[in-house]
């Protein structure tokens, strides 16, 4: 029986399936292509955390985000992060902006 994925997977699941006695079908994806299918991980991973809140699929979320900065370059993610903190805070807070509300003429 053959199940089709195309889809990135984490390093190491090509020898699980081996070790299942089954033979995975795989190749390697580089620049453009890996942070594409990075991106997609993402969004599958983002909504079966959103699903269940499980915090194991919040420990997926954030590997993929990992890998996503490595791809794109830890320095140059990290100095947008904290300009934007630096400029309009962080999400620490809580804070809901309800709406906003112009001055009476």
């Amino acid at each position: 029986m053959t199940r089709e994925y195309d889809k990135l997977v984490r390093d190491d699941i090509p020898a699980v399936i081996e070790a299942d006695g089954e033979r995975p079908v795989t190749h390697r994806v580089e620049g453009d292509a890996y942070e594409r299918r990075l991106a997609e991980k993402l969004r599958e991973e983002t909504e079966e955390y959103l699903d269940d809140r499980d915090p194991a699929e919040l420990a997926d979320v954030l590997a993929v985000v990992d890998a996503l900065v490595d791809a794109t370059g830890r320095a140059e993610v990290e100095q947008h992060r904290s300009e934007k903190a630096a400029e309009r805070g962080e999400f620490a807070e809580g804070v809901v902006l309800e709406r906003v509300e112009s001055p009476p003429e």
